[in-house]
Formats: C-alpha cells, sequence, structure tokens
C-alpha cells in the first residue's frame, strides 16, 4: 500500500513539473476587435511554480513610450487549467480582468472578462 501511495505521489509531481514545463514561455495571439476587424495583439510570459503561475503583460503606452510589464496576479494552475488577474492602472482608475485558460500542446485557449464583458482569444507558444 505504502509503495502505490508513493508511485502515485512521485507520477503527480511529475505531471506537474511537466505541465510546469509547458506553459513556460512566451505566448502571443490576437483579440479581435468590436467590429469584427484585424483586433489587437497580446502577449504573455507565464512561469508555473508548482500550483502557482506568475508572469506578466506589456501594457502599451499612450504616449509612445515602451510598454511597461504589468504582472499577473493570483495565478493558479490546476492540471491543464489556468486562472489569473491582470490589474491595470489606466491614468489613476484601476481596470481588473480576469481570465480562465485551458492548455492543449502549444495553444492555450483563453475566456476573459473586463467590466462584466466576456472575450476569447487563442494564444500560441512563441518560437
Amino acid at each position: 500500500m505504502r509503495f502505490c501511495a508513493l508511485t502515485a505521489g512521485l507520477l503527480l509531481i511529475a505531471a506537474g513539473l511537466a505541465f510546469g514545463a509547458d506553459i513556460d514561455g512566451k505566448w502571443e495571439g490576437k483579440i479581435a476587435g468590436p467590429d469584427g476587424g484585424e483586433g489587437f495583439p497580446v502577449s504573455y510570459t507565464f512561469k508555473a511554480e508548482g500550483t502557482t503561475l506568475t508572469g506578466t503583460t506589456p501594457m502599451p503606452s499612450m504616449d509612445g513610450s515602451p510598454a511597461k510589464p504589468i504582472p499577473i496576479k493570483d495565478g493558479k494552475i490546476d492540471g491543464n487549467n489556468i486562472s489569473f488577474s491582470v490589474v491595470m492602472d489606466l491614468g489613476g482608475q484601476e481596470m481588473k480582468m480576469d481570465y480562465k485558460g485551458v492548455l492543449s500542446g502549444d495553444t492555450l485557449k483563453i475566456t476573459g472578462e473586463m467590466m462584466g464583458n466576456p472575450f476569447e482569444f487563442t494564444l500560441k507558444k512563441a518560437k
């Protein structure tokens, strides 16, 4: 019985490490515009640490200066599912966006919510 429990524990740890290797790195995609046009590019850099997901996403500036990285918050990993939030400061006004995603190989399907409005997009792992 102890051997079975030890084996199962090692398999779970190995599975968690394998998942972490899959999510670590830069992911890129586009969010469609409200008019169905070309949309705008998005990117995220993720790092898995056990069941915790950390990382950043760039926030473009309005004045033409380089984008600054915004940390993701409350990042979690549960099998192939991830969740996290991003809080942006828009001139003293905070805006929080919540995300949930499902990882499948080099594709990450994301559902987000901003101010009660849901949106979806797909990210691909950058090479």
